[in-house]
């Protein structure tokens, strides 16, 4: 079982990184909520790792805070709720205001996320309400550092990135699209314009 990594961040391509340990890569997905934290590329990163080992396929999903990575493993024990849903899930909402909306019963906010219908909504607040009490007072969401330059090439890679980004976490292309050009601005990089797109559905 593997717990933790330590190593360079050779690749980011939201919610992915490529993590070098020890001339080993091992390719990572996490929550766009530790996804903004990251450090740069070449620098060095300690991620808290979930394993999921399945017939066809071994993946790794890192976290930054054992907080973190504790309610992505109460997600997946609800009923229907997967690796993919739970990551969407902590990408498009604090771990603060989930547990608040889980906790109100606010079954309109959990719907507005990706793959989350009414019955889904319902599940999540029927049985992780109980497991929830002790989490909370954490900010997932910190400021991401601000966008380099405003070229049109720039803010075109950018759209792209998050579009690509929106769409790795369940949303269809083209409402990823319909939102990314809704709140696009100049001088928004690609982590900003994930942020704002998650923040407006939420």
């Amino acid at each position: 079982m593997i717990g933790r990594l330590k190593g360079i961040i050779s690749e980011k391509q939201a919610p992915e990184i490529l993590l070098d340990v020890g001339g080993v890569g091992y390719e990572v997905t996490l929550p766009m909520s530790c996804f903004y934290e990251l450090p740069n590329i070449g620098e060095a990163a300690t991620l808290l790792i979930h394993f999921v080992v399945r017939e066809d396929a071994q993946l790794l999903f890192g976290f930054n805070t054992k907080t973190e990575r504790a309610l992505f493993r109460e997600l997946i024990k609800t009923n229907g709720v997967g690796p993919k849903l739970a990551l969407a899930i902590l990408s498009g909402m604090t771990a603060d205001q989930f547990i608040y909306n889980v906790e109100q019963g606010e079954i309109g906010a959990l719907v507005k996320l990706p793959g989350v219908g009414k019955k889904t909504a319902e599940r999540l607040i029927v049985e992780m309400r109980d497991r929830l009490k002790g989490f909370g007072g954490y900010d997932l969401f910190n400021p991401v550092p601000e966008g380099m330059g405003s070229a049109a090439t720039v803010a075109d890679n950018a759209r792209d990135e998050a579009i690509a980004a929106l769409q790795a976490l369940g949303y269809k292309a083209n409402q990823a699209e319909q939102i990314v050009k809704k709140i696009a601005k100049p001088g928004l990089d690609a982590e900003q314009l994930i942020r704002e797109a998650l923040r407006s559905m939420v």
